[in-house]
């Protein structure tokens, strides 16, 4: 059995997801900036001090993963910034561009040597990328972002066919994180489950879609 690599798991979805893979057995490899006393606590592999936004941060990666192989790899790592048509921020925009829609696609780039074949891949996205579901406007930089990283899992999912690697775009609902000030409609572990249960029903046949953590095939 291969390992388990997921992005951003110091907290909330992302911790989540890493203590359940590890309940369920999966070897947990988590690649995150800052390690947190929740994730030591754990027992997990932890590759801190990463950037992963960044090519060096990428090779370090690949590096700390060796002659192992990756089973399933799950983007998780996101920024939420700005929100006002009148006040979003340039770099704000940017910023969520690099993280949310760009590192998905440069990261498993550069891990694909170390990607089994078959294997999985789970980008953590947002219904807020849909744009048939844009009721409310605002939050250009995420909304943008999202709907970018959308456009790209599909293509992954076309291109790395071939390899036996499938390809889901997930929505972990409204969840009470830091990132929603800890608002939602979901704890981080239900969440998780939910989204594991995605994972697990990810094949070849459905690489490329675009689900609500409960199921829901999301529209675009």
């Amino acid at each position: 059995m291969g390992i388990t690599v997921i992005t951003g798991g110091g907290r909330g979805i992302g911790l989540e997801l890493a203590r359940q893979l590890k309940g369920k057995g999966h070897a947990v490899l988590v690649a995150c900036r800052t390690r947190t006393a929740e994730l030591d606590a754990l027992g997990v592999e932890i590759v801190d001090g990463l950037a992963l936004d960044e090519s060096r941060s990428h090779a370090t990666l690949l590096a700390a993963i060796g002659d192992r192989k990756v089973d399933v790899l799950v983007h998780n790592a996101g920024l939420l910034a700005g929100g006002k048509f009148e006040s979003e921020r340039e770099e704000d925009i940017a910023a969520q561009f690099r993280i949310n829609a760009m590192t998905p696609v440069l990261l498993t780039r550069a891990l694909l040597p170390a990607i089994a074949q078959p294997a999985k891949i789970a980008i953590i996205t947002s219904r807020m990328g849909s744009i048939s579901d844009n009721s409310s406007g605002g939050y250009y930089g995420y909304r943008m972002s999202k709907a970018a990283v959308n456009a790209a899992g599909v293509s992954l999912a076309h291109d790395l066919r071939s390899r036996e690697i499938a390809v889901a775009l997930l929505h972990p609902g409204f969840v009470r994180t830091r990132m929603t000030g800890g608002q939602g409609h979901l704890e981080p572990a239900e969440s998780a489950r939910l989204l594991i249960e995605r994972i697990e029903a990810l094949t070849l046949e459905n690489t490329g879609g675009f689900w609500h953590c409960d199921g829901t095939r999301l529209g675009w």
